[in-house]
């Protein structure tokens, strides 16, 4: 892979090639990425989507979408310290191409923003709902009449997956979807692999699979124009991953590992000796111990620690990145930046205790458990529904639910199986987890 094809600016739809050295310095189209990102329904129901604690009603906890925002901030770090070593190793970039080391900020900023787009409500566990309904559910019905690959998009409904469909899907008035550049879509792809095989390899590329069926043509599209490298051939569609993957990758997992932490000690589920002490152990060689001792309170001693930990993090994954970019390019890389790091066991501990004391709580749970039903029963009613349309045997109850669905989805009587199963999962998806609670409380009848 090289720099220059992999930073591409093409859109959807483009016919000509787009030069960095024209682009508006005011106005530069990878930031207009970003602006387009932000500025999305879909961005905005994340506001009300489940980070770690489901609907939890504390002002401190967080959201994907403040999640969202503060993995795009640090994503934009890593980015311009790294697109710097870039530019510094290869100075054709500049002098040639107009490349500037910002430009690599502002690629990983737009595809850290989106990175959950793609996520059910409630959490991971929005994901395994959804799954559940086709593996071992009232969805299963529907694996007759539908490819391997179809069936198992759905059988391990992906977050990722789902994000690239938002992102490229066309509808009408809306070609392209949010007609991103290719070079912050290639970013966006962690997974750059359909859903089977599953985990062919050990290679952090092959963990999950990045796009549906339905968004295998526009996945070939970004893929050949970035230059990205084929990894397997024949059936079965895989590739190698962007490099500024890595950095979206490596922003995501340094704000899950410290700000999820952090939550927890806010919410009482960590208490606070032992966080302190998981912090310290990551932050010793740069923490102010003065400093340190004069603040008073439990939040403000987490917020300094948290601070200099991210701030210790964003340093080491850039080390790994420039140490390792050749492998990166070549596709040789296959861990993520922080498990090759120096801090990778303090990491490793904070993950363990926040996933016992945090993600595996009785609230957590509780909730979790709760949403399973209420996709469960949501996905029941739309395929039945959606069903009986394609077989032109819609009951009254049947055409009531329809009509709530008509301004989101595109029906007509060519829709295949896979099709209506994918748009309902994509609808379901796109619900905030105070709007899928409130729909289920309608389809039920206890809303009135």
């Amino acid at each position: 892979m090289n720099w220059e094809q992999l930073l591409s600016l093409k859109r959807f739809g483009d016919t000509n090639k787009r030069l960095r050295n024209e682009q508006d310095e005011t106005r530069l189209g990878f930031e207009v990425d970003y602006d387009r990102i932000i500025f999305s329904s879909e961005f905005r129901s994340l506001q009300d989507k489940t980070q770690v604690i489901p609907l939890s009603q504390t002002d401190f906890v967080h959201t994907r979408l403040t999640h969202s925002l503060e993995v795009s901030v640090v994503g934009r770090t890593l980015g311009r310290r790294v697109g710097a070593k870039i530019i510094e190793k290869y100075p054709h970039l500049t002098t040639i191409h107009g490349y500037q080391a910002n430009d690599f900020g502002a690629i990983v900023a737009a595809a850290a923003l989106a990175h959950d787009i793609g996520n059910p409500p409630f959490g991971h566990s929005g994901e395994k709902a959804i799954g559940e309904f086709f593996k071992t559910g009232k969805g299963f019905r529907f694996k007759e009449v539908l490819s391997d690959k179809e069936f198992q998009d759905l059988c391990d409904f992906e977050g990722n997956a789902n994000g690239f469909k938002i992102l490229t899907e066309s509808r009408a008035g809306r070609e392209g979807g949010l007609r991103l550049s290719y070079a912050t879509l290639g970013a966006f792809m962690k997974y750059p692999k359909e859903s089977l095989p599953k985990r062919p390899t050990k290679h952090i590329a092959d963990k999950k699979f990045g796009f549906f069926q339905s968004e295998k043509d526009a996945f070939m599209d970004v893929a050949s124009d970035l230059g990205l490298i084929e990894t397997r051939t024949g059936s079965t569609v895989s590739f190698g991953r962007h490099p500024l993957t890595y950095l979206v990758e490596a922003a995501d997992d340094i704000c899950y590992t410290i700000i999820d932490f952090e939550d927890g000690i806010n919410m009482g589920l960590i208490q606070e000796e032992y966080a302190l002490e998981y912090l310290i152990n990551l932050v010793r060689d740069s923490i102010n111990a003065n400093k340190y001792h004069q603040l008073t309170n439990t939040k403000d001693r987490v917020s300094y620690l948290r601070a200099l930990a991210i701030n210790t993090l964003i340093n080491e994954a850039v080390d790994v990145f420039v140490k390792n970019e050749e492998s990166i390019l070549k596709n040789e890389f296959g861990a993520s930046l922080l498990d090759k790091c120096q801090y990778e066991a303090q990491i490793s501990d904070i993950i363990k205790l926040s996933v016992k004391q945090v993600y595996q709580s009785e609230e957590v749970i509780g909730k979790e458990i709760a949403g399973y039903e209420v996709l469960n029963d949501l996905l029941i009613v739309y395929t039945k529904a959606l069903d009986n349309f394609m077989k032109g045997e819609t009951s009254n109850y049947d055409k009531l639910i329809l009509k709530t669905l008509e301004k989101h989805l595109s029906l007509h009587e060519n829709l295949t199986t896979y099709e209506m199963l994918m748009m309902v999962c994509n609808y379901v998806a796109k619900l905030s987890d105070s709007n899928a609670i409130l729909t289920h409380k309608k389809i039920k009848g206890t809303y009135l």
